[in-house]
């Protein structure tokens, strides 16, 4: 999975988040109740009580408001609880089992029973007037994660198709009072966005009615162009009641059978969602801005139900964790010796060889993130959004203490040391390259572009020349194509390097001659490429410049005679870092550098890489035949052998953060949240086992969550010319 993907897959993720959390968006100082959402209603056939979804759990309540009751609560997520037509029994979907079965409860008894047993994920519709069905909507059995409509019964069975057009969506359905027809919505993706805030083209959807008898016979009742939902009858079968987006906010309208739609509420913002009518049609109960209302039928007046919650979910409110595995990202030290990981969250460090168990070095309820070591791998930088928008912060394990490095109302990401250790890049607001002196303090813009920020940025999107005098970054320009620019330190301007018209670009890397880049490119539909950037024009190099090379004097080694009566010093120790300072200087040669583009011809679908420290080998992360692995490219220009890349891992899982041991013979990465070393030679696999313990407060870390995927939101919302403090503004219309 490439960058792209990986970012369509974290977009989906985070309106999920969204909707699961919405009610957390008040601040964390407010009571707790306050913060409370209540979801998915439905009425008792008596009409006295409102059933409800709140925090996973399935709570009830008088119709009138008051004191909630706990009635179901289990670990797993709880949804659309439906009373039987007698009262006595509750459907309702848990994900206990999967993705979600419907499952029956006696409420006298308590017994509770599992009624369907399918792998796709069940949505519960409605029970049939008699009590002999339950009707339910299910993605099993279509294409394109299109729903048809089912029935069971509720003593138990296989469950039977009654809807199951093949290239049509059909969902929510709801039996007539007299059991011979069945109204649903059709066509659209309301089915599974039915959260979506706004209108789109996508979400229109119809409803229709079928008619039962020897032929079913379908009829058109609602037409498209907006969004009709969630369709009720009225007791006597005349009137079709509905949720629909037509006047621009969501409301309930109603059809009647011989006339024409009329609306109902007259709510100008908020979502209307989940309504439920009575058995004798005088009531609607409906989630509206995370809490329940009810409608009066007869007089259309409505009203919201005052809700506050007695009982105790499932589930320890704080949790100790032990983790081997979930592990997010992992930073190897440059002297190979430690390894940083990032668990939920928190930041654990541990010995690159042994592993055992990690020292915590974050204690947050905050997200931390991209960490990175500095050149003498005694310390490490990172990210946290522990204060509204993400700042990076310095943690030095040496002094064992951590100091905030970037203040401010603008999100800092991407981190990334000098050669020396002494200054630190990264980007701002998604606009700004920034340069700060750690020792100073002082800060500096080094270049303005389009950056974006974690998670639709580049994975490495900035990188050191090994002289320190350049940093080059990926920025997205003129179409919307991100190209490689460089920027001298000193201060200048930032000059192109590529000129690609792409779509995707990753990670970028610096040979460690420095005389060349490579980063990964890619359009739309095809596979990724590796581009690779010639700094200065480029020498072809020929075996026999090997023999050649024989000839030429080597610098003396000997050491000099000390000097008359000058004291002996003892030889000192090479330190890890000896040596990096005098690299080399690193020239970029601009005039024609527009040709000295080429694309590197690994033959893979390549996303991510990286350049081992002896330049042998780039490190590739490519997908075939449906399966991500690690595969390496030889760099060697005089090999005799042919320039194929070779497999180094076989295995199903996706993999990330990938990288060389300081002396290339080793490649550390993620897989399935677990440490792995795979030799480059032998391909021998070990695993590192490290053990991260921590305390995890779920109401906490469902903030956390709700604000992290809030943020995303907020921070990359289409129209620019919305600003932030409106877009805060709206939140709570979520």
């Amino acid at each position: 999975m490439n960058m792209p993907e990986k970012s369509h897959l974290l977009i989906f993720l985070i309106l999920v988040i969204l909707i699961e959390a919405g009610s957390t968006v008040a601040q964390q100082s407010q009571p707790v109740e306050a913060r409370a959402y209540f979801t998915e209603p439905s009425l008792s056939p008596d009409r006295s009580e409102i059933v409800f979804v709140s925090g996973g759990d399935i709570w009830t309540v008088g119709v009138s408001g008051g004191e909630a009751r706990l009635l179901i609560s289990n670990a797993a997520n709880e949804s659309r609880p439906l009373y039987s037509p007698d009262g006595k029994r509750l459907a309702f979907v848990s994900t206990r089992t999967g993705n979600g079965d419907i499952y029956i409860l006696n409420i006298e008894s308590g017994d509770l029973r599992r009624l369907t047993f399918d792998d796709g994920a069940e949505q519960l519709d409605a029970w049939s007037r008699d009590g002999k069905w339950i009707y339910f909507s299910s993605t099993g059995q279509d294409i394109a994660g299109m729903n048809d409509l089912f029935r069971v019964s509720p003593e138990g069975g296989t469950p039977m198709a009654y809807s199951a057009d093949r290239y049509a969506n059909e969902f929510w359905a709801a039996p007539s009072p007299d059991g011979g027809s069945v109204a649903f919505t059709a066509r659209g993706n309301s089915s599974s966005q039915w959260w979506r805030k706004g209108h789109s083209h996508l979400d229109e959807c119809e409803i229709w009615i079928r008619r039962d008898g020897a032929t079913p016979a379908f009829e058109l009742i609602v037409e498209g162009g907006s969004k009709n939902m969630w369709p009720m009858w009225s007791p006597d079968a005349k009137n079709l009641y509905f949720v629909s987006d037509r006047s621009g906010s969501q409301n309930i309208w109603i059809k009647p059978m011989a006339g024409s739609i009329r609306q109902v509420t007259k709510f100008s913002d908020g979502r209307v969602l989940w309504p439920n009518i009575s058995l004798d049609g005088k009531l609607i109960v409906f989630e509206r801005n995370f809490r329940i209302w009810k409608l009066d039928t007869t007089s259309g007046n409505s009203s919201e139900v005052a809700i506050a919650r007695r009982g105790a979910p499932a589930g320890p409110a704080v949790d100790r964790l032990t983790l081997s595995n979930q592990f997010q990202e992992l930073a190897l030290s440059p002297d190979g010796k430690k390894i940083a990981v990032v668990a939920r969250g928190e930041i654990f460090a541990a010995s690159a060889k042994d592993g055992g168990d990690g020292a915590r070095v974050t204690r947050t309820h905050s997200a931390e993130s991209q960490v990175v070591w500095s050149p003498d791998s005694k310390k490490i930088a990172y990210v946290s959004d522990r204060e509204g928008v993400t700042h990076i912060f310095l943690y030095d394990f040496e002094r064992n203490s951590e100091s905030q490095l970037t203040t401010g109302s603008d999100n800092d990401c991407t981190p990334s040391f000098s050669p020396d250790g002494k200054m630190l890049a990264f980007m701002r607001g998604g606009r700004e390259l920034r340069l700060l002196e750690l020792e100073s303090k002082q800060e500096r813009r080094l270049a303005s572009g389009y950056f974006g920020r974690p998670p639709l940025t580049s994975e490495r999107p900035v990188i050191w020349s090994a002289d320190g005098k350049w940093v080059v970054y990926l920025a997205i320009g003129d179409r919307a194509f991100t190209n490689a620019y460089a920027v001298p330190v000193a201060g200048g301007e930032a000059r192109p390097l590529s000129f690609v018209a792409n779509a995707f670009s990753n990670t970028i890397s610096w040979s460690p001659d420095g005389k060349f880049l490579v980063f990964n490119t890619g359009q739309r539909t095809e596979d990724g490429r590796l581009a690779r950037i010639d700094l200065i024009p480029r020498v072809p190099r020929f075996r026999e410049d090997q023999f050649r090379d024989l000839f030429k004097d080597e610098p003396s080694r000997t050491p000099r005679p000390a000097a008359p009566g000058a004291e002996t010093q003892q030889p000192q120790a090479v330190s890890q870092t000896a040596g990096k300072t005098d690299k080399k200087p690193v020239e970029i040669v601009f005039e024609g550098i527009r040709q000295r583009l080429s694309f590197i011809p690994t033959g893979l679908d390549a996303g991510s890489q990286s350049i081992s420290p002896d330049g042998k080998w780039m490190l590739v992360t490519a997908s075939a035949e449906g399966q991500q692995n690690l595969y390496i490219y030889p760099l060697d220009e005089l090999s005799r052998e042919p320039a194929v890349a070779r497999q180094l891992t076989s295995t199903p899982g996706f993999k990330s953060d990938a990288q060389f041991s300081p002396d290339s013979r080793e490649v550390f990465y993620l897989e399935g949240g677990r440490v792995s070393i795979i030799n480059v030679e032998t391909r021998l696999l070990r695993q590192l086992n490290i053990n991260a313990e921590m305390d995890v407060d779920f109401a906490l870390m469902k903030m956390e969550v709700f604000q992290q995927a809030w943020s995303y939101m907020r921070d990359h919302f289409y129209d620019e010319k919305l600003s932030r403090s409106e877009l805060g503004g709206s939140q709570k219309n979520l």
